[in-house]
């Protein structure tokens, strides 16, 4: 492929399901000079408990729907999928799709953004079963802060509470408070909370009302965001390649109005959004 006659198109953002909306917000507050496209499996979502191999297998078939909408880049907005798919469409699919075309995902730059946060080495993680399980950060904080000790804990409860809406009801404090408990039992010098989980921001309040004090706890958009942007500056031919319209197009592989109702939560405006096959 010629990158020289390539025409830009917009920037695709990928999540299971809702949550990755949380990181799409963040990215075009950050750089809302560009245009994306949103996709949701909700269909097939969650795939927190999903194997390596369907994971692997539904988000390939979602980046090459990008890919031939003309996404030149595209963000696994998904813990889960950045856990269990990321890697081998980087290094197995990419090459023979067409290797000018970038995947990122979410797990690598709060890795890098945990070394400046901590004090004490110590770190938790939130996380779906599905993330927690792949080890995920325990192996890329291992690779940039190898002397650092990880404590992973799963919250199977906490989407299904996003997503029904109750992040704001006194259910969703039993569980998050018993959560945080479970987790700081662990290792009570934990320092450093990583929210591994796109939904998590949305039961923010109530994580820093149960949070030991003195506990920081990271959200991933604001820094995925910031990381797409130091790739912009350091990749111009990929700045190049995206389009630059201000725009948002939202698509879903369930019913259309239900993901729309839904995903204005997590946006914080009206959404339309297109049904898609995959």
């Amino acid at each position: 492929m010629d990158i020289n006659n390539t025409k830009p198109c917009p920037i695709g953002v990928f999540d299971s399901g809702f949550g990755g909306l949380t990181v799409l917000r963040e990215i075009r507050k950050a750089m809302p000079q560009y245009d994306y496209i949103f996709l949701g499996d909700n269909a097939r979502a969650p795939y927190g408990t999903r194997s390596f191999e369907r994971v692997y297998e539904f988000t390939l078939q979602s980046v090459r729907h990008l890919f031939d909408r003309g996404c030149q880049l595209v963000v696994l907005a998904c813990n889960t999928a950045s856990a269990k798919a990321l890697r081998s469409i980087q290094q197995r699919d990419l090459p023979q799709i067409d290797n000018s075309r970038r995947v990122l995902g979410v797990i690598r730059p709060t890795v890098e953004k945990v070394g400046e946060l901590s004090r004490t080495g110590h770190i938790g993680v939130f996380g779906t079963p599905g993330t927690i399980a792949s080890q995920s950060y325990n192996i890329e904080i291992a690779k940039l802060h190898p002397d650092f000790k990880v404590s992973g804990h799963s919250c199977p409860m906490w989407v299904p509470l996003v997503e029904n809406n109750e992040a704001a009801g006194e259910g969703a404090d039993y569980f998050v408070k018993k959560d945080i408990d479970a987790l700081m039992a662990m290792d009570g010098n934990i320092d450093t909370v990583i929210l591994g989980c796109t939904h998590y921001p949305l039961l923010l309040d109530k994580i820093n009302r149960y949070m030991p004090e003195g506990v920081t706890v990271i959200p991933q958009g604001a820094i995925v965001a910031a990381s797409l942007q130091d790739y912009m500056k350091r990749h111009p031919e990929m700045e190049q390649r995206c389009s630059h319209g201000g725009s948002c197009r939202y698509l879903t592989t369930d019913n259309a109005g239900k993901f729309s109702a839904m995903a204005s939560l997590f946006v914080g405006t009206a959404v339309t959004a297109e049904q898609i096959t995959l």
